[in-house]
Parts: C-alpha cells; sequence; structure tokens
C-alpha cells in the first residue's frame, strides 16, 4: 500500500511481540518511510516517436505524478486498444537519489491497412456475370502523431461511383480535444452526383469513448432534365450533428474489434429554389463479439439511418446493400429514407489465422418515394484467413426479400483482402 502512495522504499517492522491471552499476540509496529517518490523524466525505448500526447492522455502517464508501478504496468497493457503500437516488455523504474526516470518499451507496429473486395453475380435482365469492386486505403500515425488517413473508391455493377476521403487529427495541440473531416462524393450514372462535406469537433474522454458536435453540408446536382424524372432535385443541406463513440479493441489478429457504438444525431435543414424543409436525422452502428469459449463466437452488428422529413427527392435517400451491408444483395442497391439491418455470424476458429462463419443477415426499409416496406434477407458462409499479404475473406450469400422466392442465381459471391503494411 505504500508503494502505491509514492513510498516504495519504505520499511515496516514488528518488534517486542508478546502473549496477549491464549489466542493472540500483541507487539510494536515500526515503520520507517522515506521521501516521497514522483516520476521526474519519462523515456521511451524502441519506439523513440511514439507520440507524446498518446502518453500523456491515452495512458495518463506524465511527469510529476506520484510513482505506482503497478499502476504504470496497468496503463500499458492499455495499449492493445492502439493499432500502431505495442509494450515489448514491463516498463522498468531508475531510482536516483534525487530524481526517478521511468523506462517504457514499445514497438512501433504496422498499422496501414489496404482493403479491397472483387464481387460478381449473374445479372437476371442480361444473364451475364457482372463484376463490382472497391478500394480502400487507411494510413496510421505515418506522421507519429497518432492521425489517420482514410481514402476509399468504390465502383459498382449499378454505375454508382464513390468517393470518399476522411481525416482524423487526434489530441489537438496536446489537450483532449481531435478533429475528424470527410468529403464523400457519389455519383449515380448520368442521374445525379452529391457531395457531402463534415467536420466534427470531438472530446477525448478516455481511451475508450469519444463525444463529437460537428456540421455537415450536402450539394446534391440534377444531372437530368427535371420533367423527365420529378424526384430528382437540386439541393442543398446543413446539418448541425452531435454524436458519441465507444471502442474496444483487442489483440486479436482475425476480430481486433470486440465491442463497437456509434450514435449520430442531425438537426438541420435542405433548401431548394422554391422550398426550406427542416430535416432531423438518425445514424447508429453497433458491433459486438460474442466468445462462448476459445473457439467459438457469435458476431452481431446493426446499421440503421433515418431521415425524418415533410416530403423526399430520390437522390437524398440512404443506399445501402452488399458485403458492408446486407450480403446476398447488390451494391447500393436499395435506396431507403429509414432502414436498419442486422448482421449475425457464428464462427468457428480452426487456428489463431483461420475461422469459418456462417451468414444470416436481416434488414427493414422504407421508401416513402415509392410507398415501399419491405423486408429483406441474406443467408450463406464464408471463411477468414490471415494470410502474409493479410487477412483475405471469402464471403457467399443469397438475398431475397419477403415477397420474393429463394434464386440461386441471385447468390453472390465477395472476396476482400485487408492487407497490412
Amino acid at each position: 500500500e505504500a508503494s502505491k502512495l509514492g513510498y516504495p522504499f519504505s520499511t515496516f517492522q514488528i518488534i517486542n511481540i508478546s502473549k496477549k491471552n491464549n489466542r493472540d499476540l500483541q507487539g510494536e509496529l515500526i515503520s520507517e518511510v522515506n521521501s516521497l517518490r514522483k516520476i521526474d523524466r519519462i523515456t521511451i525505448k524502441g519506439y523513440e516517436k511514439f507520440p507524446s500526447s498518446y502518453l500523456k492522455r491515452f495512458l495518463n502517464i506524465r511527469k510529476s505524478q506520484v510513482l505506482d508501478l503497478e499502476d504504470i504496468n496497468s496503463k500499458i497493457n492499455n495499449l492493445n486498444s492502439l493499432t500502431f503500437a505495442k509494450k515489448i516488455r514491463d516498463p522498468e523504474i531508475l531510482f536516483q537519489e534525487d530524481s526517478t526516470e521511468v523506462y517504457i518499451y514499445l514497438e512501433k507496429t504496422k498499422s496501414n491497412t489496404f482493403d479491397g473486395f472483387l464481387g460478381f453475380g449473374n445479372n437476371e435482365d442480361t444473364n451475364k456475370i457482372e463484376f463490382d469492386g472497391f478500394l480502400n486505403l487507411n494510413l496510421i500515425n505515418n506522421l507519429n502523431y497518432g492521425e489517420s488517413f482514410g481514402l476509399f473508391y468504390k465502383s459498382d455493377e449499378n454505375e454508382q461511383r464513390t468517393f470518399d476521403i476522411r481525416v482524423e487529427l487526434p489530441y489537438l495541440f496536446q489537450s483532449p480535444v481531435g478533429l475528424r473531416a470527410n468529403l464523400n462524393i457519389f455519383k449515380k450514372d448520368s442521374t445525379f452526383s452529391n457531395v457531402n462535406q463534415n467536420a466534427k469537433l470531438f472530446l477525448q474522454l478516455n481511451r475508450n469513448n469519444k463525444i463529437f458536435a460537428g456540421i455537415e453540408h450536402i450539394e446534391s446536382s440534377n444531372l437530368l432534365n427535371n420533367s423527365i424524372n420529378p424526384q430528382i432535385n437540386d439541393y442543398n443541406s446543413t446539418y448541425f450533428t452531435t454524436s458519441y463513440e465507444f471502442t474496444f479493441r483487442s489483440s486479436s489478429l482475425l476480430f481486433p474489434v470486440q465491442t463497437y457504438l456509434f450514435v449520430e444525431f442531425g438537426l438541420g435543414n435542405r433548401i431548394t429554389e422554391s422550398q426550406n424543409i427542416n430535416q432531423n436525422s438518425i445514424n447508429f452502428s453497433a458491433r459486438k463479439i460474442i466468445n462462448l469459449n476459445n473457439k467459438n463466437s457469435i458476431y452481431l452488428n446493426v446499421d440503421g439511418d433515418m431521415l425524418f422529413s415533410d416530403n423526399y427527392f430520390f437522390n437524398e435517400l440512404s443506399r445501402f446493400g452488399g458485403i458492408n451491408s446486407i450480403r446476398g444483395f447488390e451494391e447500393n442497391s436499395i435506396f431507403a429514407n429509414l432502414y436498419s439491418v442486422l448482421n449475425t455470424e457464428y464462427r468457428y476458429t480452426l487456428s489463431p489465422s483461420i475461422y469459418i462463419h456462417s451468414i444470416a443477415d436481416a434488414g427493414y426499409y422504407e421508401n416513402d418515394l415509392d410507398n415501399l416496406k419491405e423486408k429483406l434477407f441474406g443467408f450463406g458462409f464464408g471463411f477468414g484467413i490471415v494470410t502474409k499479404a493479410g487477412l483475405l475473406k471469402f464471403n457467399y450469400a443469397n438475398g431475397l426479400s419477403e415477397n420474393q422466392p429463394f434464386k440461386l442465381n441471385n447468390s453472390k459471391i465477395h472476396i476482400s483482402l485487408n492487407a497490412f503494411f
């Protein structure tokens, strides 16, 4: 207990021990408490450029705090929540007559990822095989600041193109405040294009929790004549958003994110040449891995998006479907003003680098423009393998709606590779 309070060299001794009665002994406790020890210097070994803001804010280890070696060890173990550094040995303390120095041994890890997939399936109209795919590049901590940069491009069989850039800067000026910014450009054949820009300031409450406040602006352009499709219109939307994010990571290569939760609320309006309409939005995402034992686990994922408005344009509806949504459907083939998707997998780990899993997805969406309210289902199987190049995933799934009979030729095969470098 004295060591936890900053007195590691304190001594305690019991003297003059005598018998008090048939059951008890008594004696005198003599203690010698040396001077209080605080951290005077912190030295990083192995990864000398480890971001100082993460040492101060994420690990909460700083100069002048009372020395508690057990507490320091516990905090260093929290590096499992980071993707770009890990502990290579326990910390050590150098005691000198007038100073105390803490040595922390870290190693920089490969945290950049390159993800892509190739999907193909049978077109019901042409009876020909069609291909789709995407590229997803994430660069993390390349400047030794803890920053992240993401570049995403997707092209699918519906002649849809998505280009997305994401930047996150944590612990600005050594403070717990960070910045997340995003630019998203979506173009649907020659029908319309959307440009979405948003910026959020976030407060890092601790290593797992963040709260956000931001602004989002959407500009949409009708690429057709309005007389051809009156459901598509030029508009500008602005939202003020607030959100919460929780992330819990593990050191597993196969399943690094054990728990994730994100909820965002938006208040704003949509402006056209003739209207100014108030709109509200809700976006949420939650993932959880339930470990039954060392080999068996259950994966649950829920995603949803809701837009509340007096009326809707086709070019402002949410888009979902595909490998990162409800599997067995074409990428971004379903448009909705409200949707929710549940992904479930039963996973069996054959080895630390190989697992197989089932696919059982369910979804519900509403499209008020077309007066649609429909349930969707996806079933299949897949596997994942950690290779020298990265994590290779294979999914086979068949999608159907509640009023649609099962057809084998509606199946989709998706292959993706998440490479670390």
